[in-house]
């Protein structure tokens, strides 16, 4: 887990430099994720261990409501700005706007921007455009959010807004996720079906070890995954010196390719048929 203190003042004398968690993609993913991690924690939460209820139960979960549009948000950390597009987040959303000309709404924030998230979320589920959510609507709401440091903590913090709101959660997804202050990183709402954690542990910045959920039997988590790149770092090439040498590691889990191919392959596998069959006709 992430020292707070330190990482505080770390970020106030490196975000004129560093852009405090501003970083690209890298991770190599284990057990049903994938291949290679170091260790899996909360194993625990899967679906039919400890008398926990299967996915067609967990909440957000409509499988029946193919016409709705899935919407997708992620958060940059640090002071990335949204359209910066050498960094993970932003490319995943861009891949899944090329991939589904329909039926998909990915849309990156900054961080900062959490607000700006909340009120386009309500717009695009407002189908009815009468400027309030009838139950419908929000029963229908097929939502996704993930993000990078930072934006790993705005990820929760917009889906705890929405629960206020009685609006489900598909899918939240944080990466080396590094808490606000007045915010909590590591506890999902029961509003959110699935939710995944991959972090590293070493350097100056890291992200949270674990995520659990506030009610296990509404929420899957599919775990905490650990990485690490001592013995095998990456060339995260597309960053600034600084990042490299300041906070290099959490630097290369947002560089690394297979942590953030892991990351889109989730998403995508919320997407629901029809949409599939509709980016694959093309437009027209």
């Amino acid at each position: 887990m992430v020292k707070r203190t330190p990482f505080f003042v770390g970020c106030l004398l490196l975000a004129g430099i560093a852009g405090c968690g501003a970083r690209s993609a890298s991770l190599v993913s284990s057990g049903r994720l994938g291949t290679g991690a170091l260790e899996e924690r909360s194993a625990r939460h899967k679906p039919g261990l400890n008398g926990e209820t299967g996915a067609d139960t967990r909440v957000g979960e409509n499988p029946g409501n193919d016409g709705s549009s899935t919407i997708v948000i992620g958060f940059v950390g640090g002071f990335v700005r949204k359209d910066n597009a050498a960094h993970s987040p932003v490319k995943i959303a861009a891949r899944l706007r090329a991939s589904y000309p329909s039926g998909v709404h990915a849309e990156v924030f900054e961080n900062h921007h959490r607000e700006d998230a909340f009120r386009r979320v309500i717009q695009l589920l407002d189908v009815s455009h009468d400027g309030k959510l009838s139950v419908e609507e929000k029963r229908d709401a097929r939502i996704i959010i993930y993000g990078m440091s930072w934006g790993g903590s705005e990820t929760l913090a917009l889906a705890n807004k929405l629960q206020e709101q009685h609006i489900p959660v598909l899918l939240t997804i944080q990466v080396d996720s590094v808490q606000k202050l007045g915010e909590n990183d590591g506890l999902i709402p029961a509003n959110v079906g699935t939710a995944v954690n991959f972090y590293q542990t070493d350097g100056l910045l890291h992200g949270r070890a674990q995520v659990r959920a506030v009610d296990p039997s509404r929420t899957q988590i599919l775990g905490n995954f650990r990485y690490a790149y001592k013995a095998n770092p990456l060339a995260c090439k597309e960053y600034p010196w600084w990042d490299q040498w300041f906070t290099k590691y959490h630097t290369q889990i947002e560089c690394d390719p297979a942590v953030w191919d892991r990351v889109e392959g989730l998403i995508r596998e919320k997407i629901p048929v029809a949409e599939i069959k509709n980016a694959s006709a093309g437009p027209g």
